[in-house]
């Protein structure tokens, strides 16, 4: 264990550009939690913070898998089947900043674990409703289904923004870095399982016997009613997982608030609110940048690149599909039903195992400079994409291997792995009473680099 313990223990800060805290400035009064509470490490909240991080992308994830279902209910509308996925992805992340930013600057009587339980109620309450709706009201317009679809979006990037906001402050708050990579690992989870269920379905069911007696249009399709039904209702039971293991997380945080309140404010303080609030104070946005802004530019950089990946993994199809002689059919596993979500399969599996590498001893958390370096470097997997088989047009490089392990599983890995250092370099380079806003801080950060990464993605839509 004492092993285990020294791989997780921060690097020293050491950097010009930055100011790393002294001895006396990382112990201030304020400091919500005393040197043993801090040191102490817990498996079970790791493991919390991880099934948070889970429950904080399984809804954006969910929204990803059940774009085929969409199409189906705009298919009577070829703008609206055309555009639909642009519009729910705009209104998601811009939704998602706006509330980031407000978040952000209510600091003082921020209640964090409230934002992280509003934010799980809010998805059961979303996703329940749009699991109804794979079975009800299946004759609305297209119009009327995308005004609902939006509305639910909308609500769920802000209890997207809720628990980004809270989850990576309140594992601030406990001092250990190791609670924001259990964050990060959680995420990679929650884009690891979707493609992968997408494409084991997709082989599992036998390729669809045409009817000719089958009437064309109307309804969708029952198999991809049933498919969303089923997207939809395991987003609540993450959610509703979620809502129940984070009971003993806030236990423990409110025991860490009550030895506060019993070691230094026993007399003037008569609530654990109170006393929280008491050791936190309001840092502002400008002052979080000037300590932080290398960590920041970098998650902000890493996922403006990361965006890009969507949009290509969509649109590229195996050199296997298509491609064979008249009479020989390739697996059904280069079929882009299949291949597809094998795209985002091995990107999600470089990212997963990317931010799992940061619990190894290399990091470069003590050099946030070399880390933006390496977020600005990330742009030179974009031009890979353009030597893969975009649209079936043929590859350059004719090669899946090529695509899958030289493109999407390393460039997954450094988004990974960038993306983890960069959260977990946050708390070392700030005091103990700032270490909730910078987590914060770095949410909004990170969404901010999803949104205009999104915007930027457009650019490339049409290739």
């Amino acid at each position: 264990m004492d092993r285990i313990k020294s791989i997780f223990a921060p690097a020293k800060a050491t950097e010009e550009e930055y100011e790393p805290l002294t001895d006396d400035s990382g112990t201030l009064e304020g400091s919500v939690y005393d040197e043993d509470e801090e040191e102490s490490f817990s498996w079970l909240e790791y493991s919390i913070f991880a099934v948070i991080g889970v429950a904080m992308l399984w809804a954006w994830n969910m929204f990803l898998a059940a774009a085929p279902y969409f199409q189906t209910r705009f298919e009577s509308d070829e703008f609206l089947m055309q555009t639909s996925q642009s519009a729910i992805i705009s209104v998601s992340t811009i939704s998602n900043l706006v509330a980031m930013y407000i978040l952000t600057n209510i600091q003082s009587s921020a209640n964090y674990a409230f934002r992280i339980n509003t934010a799980l109620f809010l998805n059961v309450g979303i996703f329940g409703l749009l699991a109804v709706s794979t079975s009800y009201f299946v004759d609305i317009s297209p119009s009327s289904y995308l005004a609902f679809l939006l509305v639910m979006v909308g609500l769920s990037a802000l209890a997207c923004g809720l628990m980004q906001n809270g989850a990576f402050a309140y594992a601030a708050s406990f001092g250990r870095p190791e609670y924001t990579q259990a964050i990060m690992a959680g995420q990679g989870v929650a884009g690891i399982l979707p493609p992968l269920a997408q494409m084991l379905s997709f082989l599992a069911v036998p390729p669809p016997t045409v009817d000719p007696e089958a009437s064309p249009g109307g309804s969708p399709p029952a198999e991809a009613g049933k498919a969303a039904f089923i997207y939809f209702m395991a987003a609540v039971l993450v959610s509703a997982a979620a809502i129940f293991a984070f009971v003993p997380l806030t236990r423990r945080h409110d025991r860490l608030i009550e030895r506060r309140m019993a070691q230094q404010l026993a007399e003037s303080v008569t609530s654990i609110e109170e006393a929280e609030r008491a050791a936190r104070r309001f840092v502002s946005i400008p002052t979080l940048f000037r300590k932080l802004h290398w960590v920041a530019a970098s998650v902000f950089m890493c996922f403006v690149v990361t965006m890009f990946f969507p949009v290509f993994t969509a649109k590229i199809l195996s050199v296997r599909d298509g491609g064979g002689e008249a009479d020989t059919t390739p697996p059904r596993l280069f079929a882009p039903g299949a291949f597809i979500p094998l795209g985002f399969f091995f990107w999600n599996l470089g990212d997963l195992l990317g931010r799992m590498s940061t619990i190894l001893p290399f990091s470069l958390r003590h050099r946030p400079s070399a880390l933006f370096a390496i977020s600005i470097a990330r742009v030179l997997f974009l031009p890979l994409y353009l030597l893969c088989n975009i649209r079936g047009r043929g590859a350059v490089v004719n090669s899946d291997l090529f695509y899958l392990l030289l493109v999407e599983l390393p460039f997954g890995l450094t988004n990974g792995w960038l993306a983890s250092n960069a959260m977990m370099a946050a708390g070392e380079w700030v005091a103990d009473s700032e270490r909730e806003a910078a987590g914060s801080f770095m949410g909004m950060c990170l969404v901010a680099g999803l949104t205009v990464g999104s915007l930027l993605s457009f650019t490339v839509a049409g290739i």
